[in-house]
């Protein structure tokens, strides 16, 4: 049943919208704050995974935090596509 997935899935924090195949970078838009120690899943299309944010950077600048707002580079365990969503889990 869609709603116990749900129960699951943690908060949306923001949504994937660039991905460096060569690098394996997801530019991240967030709608929610996330730092460094919290673990995120990415969901979309085949793909639906969990990992832990190591190091993300603004601007080339590696931070420790992130706010609402911001678009991060994140080095993800997987590849992904514009649009996946992601979650604070």
């Amino acid at each position: 049943m869609p709603e116990e997935k749900k129960a699951t899935e943690g908060k949306l924090i923001g949504k994937v919208t660039h991905y460096f195949g060569n690098i394996n970078v997801a530019v991240i838009k967030l709608t929610d704050k996330l730092k460094e120690g919290d673990t995120i899943r990415i969901v979309g299309g085949e793909t639906d995974f969990n990992q832990a944010v190591d190091s993300m950077e603004v601007e080339h600048q590696k931070i420790k935090e992130a706010k609402k707002g911001d678009s991060i580079g994140l080095k993800v365990a997987q590849k992904v596509r514009e649009d996946y969503k992601v979650f604070k889990v």
